[in-house]
């Protein structure tokens, strides 16, 4: 039988994304998704990642499990630390979006930027980038900031609104720093859209490295 990887999403549109991801990279293994849109707008409602929202997770987690996950992927950087959480008492491998992200910057230079468009999402992604930083022993300086309008343009279905609030953030960000992450799967798409030569630093994403990370950690099937 194939083996089966469970994503946990919070935003619906990720969906067909993961799968093309998957299918590129994890050939063999089939996949299905839990999709809890609450996991997200209750964590934006409170400004933090609450107890009951970190509960919550983990259930979305063992259910993945129960329907017969071998490895579960969860996609928002905003619930992070809920999977960091859950990871020692999970009977399978457990992954979050953003952790190769973050080590794949701390390897690249000091001076990390990261760019939100949510500020729920900013501090968990500088926080497990400092936290990288010092399991690897490098010292980092981490600047941050929010593209403000970004996720409410998303919100009301204006994409071409959400990309240039990225778009202007992060050609703000690059003269300033020797790499960016960006801290949303939905982010990534902007980075193909900028002029040639605008980007002159590297700007990492989580969705290819998360799954290159998954390809490279899980068995073939």
């Amino acid at each position: 039988m194939a083996k089966q990887l469970a994503f946990v999403h919070t935003v619906p549109g990720l969906v067909p994304t993961f799968a093309d991801l998957a299918r590129a990279n994890m050939p063999g293994w089939e996949t299905f998704n839990i999709v809890d849109e609450s996991l997200l707008r209750n964590t934006i409602r409170s400004g933090r990642l609450t107890e009951a929202t970190m509960r919550r997770v983990a259930g979305h987690v063992w259910s993945a499990v129960d329907a017969g996950a071998d490895a579960v992927l969860v996609t928002c950087s905003s619930i992070g630390p809920a999977v960091d959480a859950t990871r020692a008492l999970c009977p399978v491998p457990l992954f979050r979006i953003d952790q190769e992200m973050a080590d794949r910057a701390v390897a690249t230079g000091a001076r990390i930027g990261v760019l939100a468009t949510l500020n729920s999402t900013l501090q968990p992604t500088r926080d497990l980038v400092a936290r990288r930083a010092e399991q690897a022993g490098r010292s980092v300086e981490i600047r941050d900031d929010v593209c403000q309008g970004a996720f409410e343009a998303l919100q009301r279905g204006d994409r071409d609104g959400h990309d240039r609030a990225v778009a202007d953030a992060l050609l703000r960000m690059i003269p300033t720093v020797d790499v960016i992450v960006l801290a949303q799967a939905s982010m990534a798409r902007v980075v193909d859209t900028l002029p040639a030569g605008t980007v002159t630093v590297p700007v990492l994403t989580s969705p290819g490295s998360a799954m290159e990370r998954l390809a490279a950690e899980l068995p073939a099937a």
